[in-house]
């Protein structure tokens, strides 16, 4: 096999060794364009996954960088000119430059040929002349752009400058610094590569960086204003550059990462921000599964599907938690005003890979202060402390998040409502939403969604909420009441979500006559006395339910019903004073908050879902959804629930775990009113997280909720809390603690011989 590999990073090269030490009889040649020595950047981070792969797969290359590695656990955290250490956290890294002279050595000694300066072919002569061809050219690569109708990239460049820089010293910790400049917030991330250097970044956000006019200064100016700065944590020492320019981070994402003969490796083919690691840990990574592959794998074609499939799950999860962490940088200025500490568990746990529990793990001193500064009483998790939303103190801060379940009969709940919302209010949490109760027979999303517009279904409910009085106590019960709008007269959900009914349907109203999809029935436009008469209709059931004895109530102004129809401008097209800006789209869902806020009991909260993005082009911003939080908040909106989605049927959703956080993150920060998150929050150390970090004040789950309707109380259990913040129903105590498994462990040996010692020729003595 002739090989050609098409720039000469650590990924690259670490390909070339790989595949040449794997089978000596293939000629491999790899054209970097650069001289050996010339590098971008200083220091490299290896995980120790990474560094145990190369050992399996490279027992040399893996002892010269031994040799190389400093080592270290702490990362230090400067805020507000406070101090605060974390350890445990174990890092290992090394000089680039090294790095790259320890592979050029390794492949020339295995025999393979190194083109340095030189340009390589063109593509489409190397996949014609050679038997495979690795694209690792970087995040630029022309190899990947001779071909980008095949692989598809897409590359995003994103708000932040930054510059990579050195200083001739060694710090004693990956150390993080944020500095409140009169221009706006900096931040420095710097660790250790060597006996006598250290990596230092220096970042902000585009307007800053022109604001301190770092646009005008030239190379030298940069880096003299850089160490000016973060003098303190250089202590007074200058920084030095290796041709280092101001630049913006790219994130790089592919279709595909093979064509034929040609596949894509490292930065070619992925990105990932450089605060949670190091892209020479991805491409390294791809180089080792890619050698394996072409060695397990009878055929080229086969070999590279399989590379493909191996990596692209791990990088993708690598991605996501970059972009959260790339996202937390970019708006560390809404943190600034935390106290340090918490600051400082907030950036440490910011791309959800570091978690309350792990870090306990790692720094158990650390993370019990940070519970002491938040109010945690000693042993009592951060998720079962309690929260006071107007009259209503909640217990803990878990929420059982409204969850349509389709089993009612013209909108009365029955049994099965009894039974479910039962259980989950016997289940622990602090509070239980109802699904979407719809205020009309129209409003109704399918027929077999729940109402609050007759008084026999006003009775059901009130039979459920005078349950979970009697039975729970301690658990609150709230309702959230919608209008389905140009998503109603549909299947339930199992015939068919959001398929229209084949018979027995009923006509829908929206802000402006458009269908949610191809075969969706068309809405009629609201005229000004319709849109009177559904104000009256939740108003009416704002009544209802307060009969009812609800604890809280929940205005349903997301996922594209009928409220949420009028604040997209997707959906509202309308050209009256309910249609146009954000202002006039807003005014009829607040004209329906201020109805029902008027006849619900003052001292009952109040709460608001939105949809703070449509996940569309031209629909809801993030800068949207904070002034409509601040709308609703002027109107007398306790908290907000922040969901996102589900408006226009070509949405394009970025999932992931706590995938909608940062929005009532952002939320939270730049309105200062409570907030309640949701989106795949699915362990009770996501829980604790995201409260002990500030990003949310609740947390809202529902399939957790189906999967185990004892969640929280499972999530105590688990936890050893057996305090105020949760309750186990006097029936159920004797399930508190887990129950006994089968016997895993084995009986140990009663001697243990080392196997290296020779039997014994002296007889043994009779006792």
């Amino acid at each position: 096999m002739r090989v050609a590999v098409v720039g000469g990073g650590p990924g690259g090269l670490y390909a070339a060794a790989l595949l040449k030490r794997l089978d000596p009889g293939r000629e491999i040649t790899v054209w970097e364009r650069n001289a050996p020595d010339d590098t971008f950047g200083f220091g490299v981070v290896l995980s120790d996954e990474t560094l145990g792969g190369i050992e399996h797969a490279d027992p040399v290359v893996y002892a010269a960088l031994q040799d190389e590695f400093v080592r270290w656990d702490d990362i230090d955290i400067v805020h507000r000119g406070v101090h605060h250490t974390s350890g445990g956290h174990g890092f290992a890294a090394l000089g680039r430059r090294r790095l790259l002279e320890i592979l050029h050595e390794r492949c020339r000694s295995l025999g393979v040929e190194l083109c340095f300066r030189a340009e390589a072919p063109d593509p489409a002569e190397l996949t014609r002349t050679y038997d495979l061809v690795v694209a690792a050219d970087g995040v630029r690569s022309p190899t990947r752009e001779a071909y980008a109708d095949v692989f598809g990239p897409s590359v995003e460049e994103h708000r932040c400058r930054y510059i990579w820089l050195a200083a001739d010293f060694a710090l004693d910790a990956f150390r993080f610094e944020i500095a409140g400049t009169e221009h706006g917030v900096m931040q420095l991330h710097a660790y250790p590569y060597a006996a006598d250097a250290s990596t230092v970044i220096v970042e902000m956000r585009e307007e800053v960086w022109r604001a301190a006019g770092f646009e005008d200064l030239d190379a030298r100016e940069s880096v003299e204003r850089c160490a000016k700065i973060f003098s303190d944590a250089l202590g007074g020492r200058p920084l030095r550059s290796n041709k280092s320019a101001w630049t913006t981070f790219r994130t790089v994402v592919n279709d595909r990462w093979s064509h034929g003969n040609l596949v894509l490796l490292g930065d070619a083919a992925h990105t990932a921000h450089f605060s949670i690691g190091s892209g020479t840990k991805l491409a390294v990574e791809d180089a080792l599964a890619l050698a394996a592959c072409l060695q397990e794998r009878p055929t080229l074609d086969e070999a590279l599907a399989a590379y493909e499939r191996e990596r692209r799950p791990v990088v993708a999860s690598t991605q996501r938690a970059a972009r959260a962490s790339l996202e937390w940088f970019e708006n560390v200025g809404l943190y600034v005003g935390q106290h340090p500490r918490q600051f400082a568990f907030n950036l440490l746990t910011r791309s959800r890979r570091v978690t309350h529990d792990n870090l306990r793990l790692r720094d158990a001193h650390f993370t019990a202060a940070v519970e002491r500064e938040f109010g945690c009483p000693p042993g009592t998790p951060p998720m079962f402390t309690p929260f006071r939303l107007r009259g209503l103190t909640l217990r803990n801060r878990v929420v059982v998040s409204p969850m349509d379940m389709y089993s009612a009969v013209d909108g009365v709940p029955g049994d099965f409502h009894l039974v479910h919302l039962g259980a989950r209010a016997l289940g622990g949490a602090g509070l239980v939403m109802t699904e979407m109760v719809c205020v009309s027979a129209e409003g109704r999303i399918t027929p077999g969604c729940a109402g609050l517009y007759t008084h026999r279904q006003a009775e059901s409910w009130r039979r459920i909420t005078d349950f979970v009085r009697a039975q729970a106590p301690g658990t609150a019960i709230g309702v959230q009441l919608g209008h389905s709008g140009r998503k109603g007269s549909t299947k339930l959900m199992w015939e068919g979500i959001d398929e229209p009914l084949e018979e027995g349907g009923w006509p829908l109203v929206a802000a402006s006559p458009i269908p949610y999809g191809p075969a969706s029935q068309s809405p009629r436009h609201l005229s000004r006395a319709q849109l009177t008469d559904i104000r009256e209709q939740f108003a009416s059931a704002a009544w209802r339910a307060a009969r009812c004895g609800f604890d809280l109530l929940e205005l349903h102004c997301a996922h594209g019903y009928l409220l949420s129809g009028f604040l997209s401008p997707l959906t509202n097209r309308r050209t009256d004073a309910y249609g146009g800006s954000l202002e006039r789209r807003l005014r009829f869902p607040l004209e329906v908050f201020d109805a029902v806020r008027a006849v619900w009991p003052e001292e009952r909260p109040m709460t608001v879902r939105i949809s703070a993005t449509d996940w569309a082009e031209g629909g809801t911003t993030g800068d949207d959804a904070v002034a409509v939080a601040r709308a609703f908040a002027a109107h007398g909106a306790d908290a907000v629930d922040v969901s996102t989605g589900q408006v226009v049927a070509d949405e394009q959703p970025e999932y992931g775990r706590s995938y909608q956080t940062p929005y009532a993150d952002r939320i939270r920060h730049e309105t200062g009113l409570p907030v309640i998150a949701v989106g795949a929050i699915s362990s009770w150390d996501d829980v604790n997280s995201l409260i002990l970090a500030g990003r949310t004040d609740l947390c809202a789950l529902a399939r957790p909720h189906l999967y185990d309707p004892h969640w929280t109380l499972h999530a105590a259990a688990e936890q050893g809390y057996e305090g105020p913040g949760v309750a186990w129903p006097k029936p159920y105590r004797a399930g508190s603690r887990r129950p006994q498994t089968g016997r895993t462990d084995a009986p140990r040996p009663r001697l243990s011989l080392g196997s290296r010692e020779q039997p014994s020729t002296t007889p043994v003595k009779p006792a």
